[in-house]
């Protein structure tokens, strides 16, 4: 009995995931410059035929990796943002961005890499580019978050949000064990979502009471 579209479309996507693992695998391990076609289709256990049906060349199947990884960071932070609560939003962000990296530090680290490739990398140079636009989009959406919680200055809490968050993350991928992973989540949620809460908070009690004559 011939396949359904359905069946097809399942197959497909378990052949494509199996190849980004595969290629994950080695561009970790090897490098992106020294991993070959034939290295992925060997390591995902297909033909290199198959692999061809799927994508013209190594670089294409990096581009689409990169696409996913945009699209991955954009539902994380547009999850965020649906929620009622500035403080709930950055108790996300926090809670989603360590797990992520507790799960997949090689992952995280490889991302990570590639945003600082050097600008005379032809090759990726152009997609450092492209993970480095989408980090700039999601800080605006996290500023407007600081703003929402009526931080003074919105950006530079922003920037001293990220720069921890960053740090911590970075932290894990060196330290992958007895890394504190639950306390430095509530550490980051006291110094930024609590504290930030608390100010935003008291600027609404603020407008809420009846003013003083002067």
């Amino acid at each position: 009995m011939p396949r359904t579209k359905e069946e097809n479309e399942r197959i497909r996507q378990a052949a494509k995931e199996k190849i980004h693992a595969a290629a994950m695998t080695l561009f970790i391990q090897k490098g992106y410059h020294a991993t070959s076609i034939d290295d992925v289709a060997k390591q995902a256990n297909i033909s290199k035929g198959l692999l061809y049906n799927y994508y013209k060349g190594k670089e294409e199947l990096l581009a689409v990796m990169v696409q996913l990884r945009i699209e991955e960071v954009r539902a994380v932070m547009e999850t965020a943002a649906s929620l009622a609560n500035p403080m709930d939003q950055l108790c996300y962000i926090v809670n989603g961005a360590i797990d992520h990296v507790h799960r997949n530090p090689a992952v995280y680290r490889f991302y990570l890499n590639l945003q600082t490739q050097p600008e005379n990398d032809h090759v990726l140079a152009a997609y450092s580019e492209q993970l480095n636009q989408e980090s700039s989009r999601q800080f605006e959406v996290q500023c407007q978050m600081f703003e929402r919680l009526g931080a003074k200055e919105p950006k530079l809490r922003s920037l001293s949000f990220s720069a921890a968050l960053h740090g911590t993350m970075q932290m894990m991928t060196m330290y992958t064990k007895g890394f504190p992973v639950e306390q430095m989540k509530q550490q980051m949620i006291s110094e930024y979502c609590a504290l930030s809460h608390e100010t935003d908070r008291g600027s609404h009690s603020r407008k809420d009471s009846p003013s003083k004559a002067p």
